[in-house]
């Protein structure tokens, strides 16, 4: 059924690490892998990151693609995100072991004296804002963190191949969306800090994410470009309800099964 997200779950899952403030590390300018995961799951009923789809916590796949495309990554949330069994807390220091069936834990650091753990366990978590709930207040909120460019994913989206997310890393142009038919997908796509301006004006209207692409004249990779990375019918199937995730859970099984 095409390609899939082959890596276990990746080390970067073993633990989270919460940053309150300031610039994720990394080379100036290098794009960077971010999976957004600041939406309520309310029609899942309850937190996307860590739905279980075959054994694995979802937010784990995009995870792994950004891992295998050789992306660095970051997770942006809210502030009470459940990212583990339990909501994550600005700025209470100390490890805090989360539940086994997930693999997750977090160590909530204070804006100042953050320390980093030698080793590949470990993912920076950035906050956004409370509220909106809004796809654009996490991409804001990375983009205002780190500035660097970034390629987004949502956390519900298991199976984009990993060489679709280093081509978007590749690309030149400021703002670079997948178009599957006719339909953009700007939750799987390439934005950089140039935009920023026009990003802010756009979330503080509300303004729905797809208008706001339109009026950006982004590059939209379609039809042909989009062909080598397998069926867009799969490389952008998103798990938004229980019925998405049993249909997930069963693309899954016939992988494991080939």
């Amino acid at each position: 059924m095409g390609e899939r997200n082959e890596a276990a779950t990746p080390a970067a899952v073993t633990e989270v690490r919460v940053k309150a403030e300031g610039s994720a590390a990394g080379p100036e300018g290098a794009p960077l892998g971010v999976v957004l995961a600041g939406g309520r799951g309310s029609r899942l009923g309850g937190a996307k990151p860590t739905a279980v789809l075959a054994g694995r916590p979802l937010i784990s796949y995009p995870l792994a693609a950004l891992a295998e495309a050789g992306l660095e990554a970051v997770v942006v949330a809210k502030p009470d995100t459940d990212l583990g069994g339990r909501p994550l807390a600005r700025g209470r220091p100390g490890g805090r072991p989360l539940s086994r069936e997930t693999g997750l834990k977090t160590t909530a650091l204070d804006g100042t004296g953050q320390r980093s753990t030698p080793g590949v366990g470990d993912v920076v978590v950035l906050f956004e804002p409370e509220e909106p709930v809004h796809p654009l207040a996490g991409i804001v909120a990375a983009l205002r963190q780190t500035g660097r460019p970034l390629v987004v994913i949502g956390c519900d989206f298991p199976f984009v191949p990993p060489a679709l997310l280093r081509a978007l890393a590749d690309a030149p142009e400021a703002l670079v969306v997948p178009t599957p038919g006719d339909a953009p997908q700007p939750l799987v796509a390439r934005w950089t800090p140039a935009l920023l301006p026009a990003l802010e004006a756009a979330l503080a209207r509300e303004e729905p994410l797809r208008r706001t692409v339109a009026a950006l004249s982004p590059r939209l990779l379609e039809g042909p470009e989009l062909a080598p990375f397998g069926d867009p019918a799969r490389v952008f199937f998103n798990v938004n309800t229980p019925a998405d995730l049993h249909h997930a859970e069963g693309a899954v099984s016939s992988l494991d099964g080939d």
